[in-house]
């Protein structure tokens, strides 16, 4: 049965014999290119505002900074299981404080915090994705909660199978769990 006709991908035959059904992908990084992503919105968003005295770049590299760590106190159990959602805008009013940039308000907290699901795929991304599909199934194995992946996807177009994210194990990579 081809995969039209709703059978599941057969699989891939590697050298050795051995049959790859899934494969499952780091997303922030490998599919998308969320260093450029962020500060290029970042930059917009400063620009249209008049705000002035921001390095965007290097706001977005102290951003991700902040990731390994929120994610370590709830590896640890410093703190409760909360989504990345929930850790990107921490970090981003973190930064905003940081960086002495005023006058956003709520609704601009939000939006900004959510650049992380609107990130662009890496150029070879989408067609890469699309032609493992034909053989296996793909998905996201991310730190990313199902809705960001999901807004992603439909925004960049990346075509998995399903979706994975970290609240279904409530747990983030690398532990077990995830």
């Amino acid at each position: 049965m081809s995969e039209r006709s709703g059978a599941a991908p057969s699989g891939v035959r590697l050298p050795d014999g051995a049959v790859v059904r899934a494969c499952l992908f780091d997303v922030f990084g490998t599919v998308v290119d969320w260093y450029r992503s962020v500060t290029s919105e970042l930059t917009e968003f400063g620009a249209r505002r008049g705000i002035d005295g921001v390095d965007w770049a290097q706001f977005t590299l102290e951003w991700r900074g902040l990731y390994q760590p929120a994610l370590d106190d709830v590896r640890t159990g410093r703190r409760p299981w909360v989504p990345l959602d929930v850790l990107h805008r921490e970090g981003l009013v973190q930064l905003v404080a940081r960086h002495d940039v005023g006058g956003l308000s709520e609704v601009d907290l939000d939006h900004l915090a959510r650049v992380w699901h609107r990130l662009d795929p890496w150029p070879d991304a989408v067609a890469g994705l699309t032609r493992l599909k034909a053989g296996t199934v793909i998905a996201p194995c991310s730190n990313g909660n199902v809705s960001l992946i999901v807004a992603m996807a439909k925004r960049a177009g990346l075509p998995w199978d399903a979706v994975l994210g970290a609240e279904i194990a409530r747990a983030y990579k690398p532990q077990p769990e995830a």
